[in-house]
């Protein structure tokens, strides 16, 4: 395993749709492998195969319960909403507020190619969504209704950890 390369915005890998996955061989394995580490060390909560460069169907999600792989992902419900903050590791220190389903349902395949489903809400929702947008070329900004400036996402998470202390 290693740690590959993120892919920062401005390259035009990441506006470009990604070919399914065909072959669940050693290759795929290898990337999501790679992917999963490449997440942990990025500390972020998903990461795409355009991300690290390649034009495949593939994705990993890890909100803290531990990494979830998917090929060859769909959206196939959603419920409810959310508005918040949301970033990503392909531009750091860049963050939007962006409306997304509070829970979604996922079809995918998995490393050896079986189909499987799984919902997740709130972050994990988030994610999912993330994501797969990801994989269609589509980037967060595109859904935000506004870029934060640094100065205003330093005193939202001044608040927020005032508001904790609080135990609001």
């Amino acid at each position: 395993m290693a740690i590959r390369n993120i892919v920062k915005f401005g390259d035009e890998v990441l506006n470009k749709k990604c070919r399914p996955v065909e072959r669940f061989d050693d290759k795929l394995w290898l990337l999501l492998d790679d992917m999963k580490e490449t997440l942990e060390d990025a500390q972020g909560a998903g990461l795409a195969a355009p991300q690290v460069g390649m034009l495949r169907q593939v994705c990993v999600v890890d909100v803290g319960e531990g990494p979830i792989e998917l090929v060859n992902p769909e959206i196939i419900a959603t419920e409810g909403e959310q508005t918040g903050l949301e970033g990503c590791l392909s531009d750091p220190g860049e963050w939007g507020v962006v409306t997304r389903p509070k829970k979604v349902t996922v079809r995918a395949q998995d490393r050896n190619g079986a189909w499987f489903e799984k919902t997740g809400e709130d972050l994990c929702a988030r994610a999912f969504c993330h994501e797969i947008d990801h994989l269609k070329g589509v980037l967060f900004t595109s859904h935000a209704s506004r870029i934060l400036s640094q100065d205003e996402l330093d005193a939202l998470l001044e608040q927020e950890e005032q508001d904790s202390e609080k135990g609001e």
